[in-house]
């Protein structure tokens, strides 16, 4: 047996999914290789109803924070935050010289137009940097609105989709720049990390001074319209994982796929409700994962630790919410059913009554 993941990443990873990253190791740069891209590329395209760009990039989720904001800004971006990871994308903006605003919200809040409108007021921004699921405080910032405002301000929305692109309901056509890493909603190990590009955001890259190279997304088209490879060595062990794992996801169904995703989180929201409480402003709940208040003052390292001894794990709080909250995660392939047993386990270690 092993520990069981309910952490919001790596989550856990089904055992057909693992059995493919066995298949013999084929070379980068052969048509095999190729076809292999090609596939993925076609299906990320089909599962996610877009004819915006794909690449696929042998990194993390921050890697492609950084990607994003190299390819699309020259000088001026504006970023939401109200969570750790937001505020790493921040500082990652900051670190490549960009001249980086931040709209600072309390942890636990989702970001407002309202008050993204009011910065435009005496500043054009060439992005507006927004983390759709706040991965350590279970928030849930809806998009369509921050389109809109985009657009109105010709202004590029980049979106940090990190913990719930593949579980929650997205039209990455809404963005101009939408990533995720592999190990999260999508199900499988870390390693690789999928951005959808529109093709205004690409047509910006080609104007934008030192985009740098692992990053490149004028390079990676061309790579991929000449030859249907990448620049650089990817994980080809990780793209025949993601090559099969699209194909489950496709039979699934996006709506399906999401009403899954949902069903867990009206779990495991009540359940937090009825004996904790919730951390996110109400109203922007997390589809992939819920941060609980850890209203009753409970050790959560030690619930974990009885936790791991039934094969089965939770995560603390992130950061400066360790121990003040605890996060379960429901996304990837994880069900109602593994939900319910998670959720009765942890009753009976923290003797909860009904």
């Amino acid at each position: 047996m092993h520990v069981k993941l309910f952490i919001p990443g790596p989550t856990e990873v089904r055992e057909d999914v693992l059995k493919e990253m066995s298949r013999p190791i084929i070379g980068h740069r052969t048509k095999d290789m190729s076809d292999l891209y090609e596939r993925i590329h076609n299906n990320l395209q089909k599962f996610f109803n877009t004819q915006n760009e794909v690449m696929v990039f042998t990194a993390s989720g921050t890697g492609m924070m950084e990607g994003s904001i190299r390819n699309t800004v020259q000088n001026d971006v504006l970023h939401l935050t109200n969570g750790s990871f937001s505020e790493r994308w921040f500082e990652i903006s900051k670190a490549n010289g960009k001249n980086a605003e931040a709209i600072k919200y309390e942890w636990g809040k989702a970001a407002k137009t309202k008050d993204v409108e009011e910065k435009f007021k005496s500043m054009n921004y060439e992005g507006i940097a927004l983390t759709h699921n706040e991965t350590s405080t279970g928030v849930r910032t809806p998009i369509d609105d921050f389109s809109k405002l985009s657009h109105e301000y010709n202004s590029l929305l980049l979106v940090d989709a990190v913990s719930s692109l593949g579980g929650d309901l997205i039209d990455v056509n809404k963005a101009d720049v939408i990533f995720a890493p592999t190990q999260k909603s999508f199900g499988l190990p870390p390693g690789l990390v999928i951005v959808f590009i529109s093709p205004k955001a690409m047509e910006k890259a080609r104007s934008v001074k030192s985009r740098g190279y692992y990053f490149d997304f004028i390079s990676m088209k061309k790579y991929y319209d000449e030859k249907r490879q990448i620049p650089a060595t990817p994980s080809i062990s990780l793209f025949y994982a993601l090559d099969y794992q699209l194909e489950k996801m496709i039979k699934e169904g996006m709506e399906a796929r999401y009403r899954r995703h949902k069903q867990m989180a009206s779990m495991v929201q009540k359940w937090a409700s009825d004996n904790f409480a919730l951390f996110a402003e109400p109203g922007y709940e997390s589809v992939t994962v819920t941060t609980v208040s850890n209203s009753r003052n409970i050790n959560v390292d030690e619930m974990n630790k009885a936790l791991k001894a039934r094969w089965m794990s939770i995560s603390n709080g992130y950061g400066k919410l360790r121990e003040k909250t605890f996060r379960i995660a429901h996304m990837g392939d994880i069900t109602p059913t593994e939900i319910k047993e998670l959720l009765e386990t942890i009753d009976e270690i923290i003797t909860v009554k009904p």
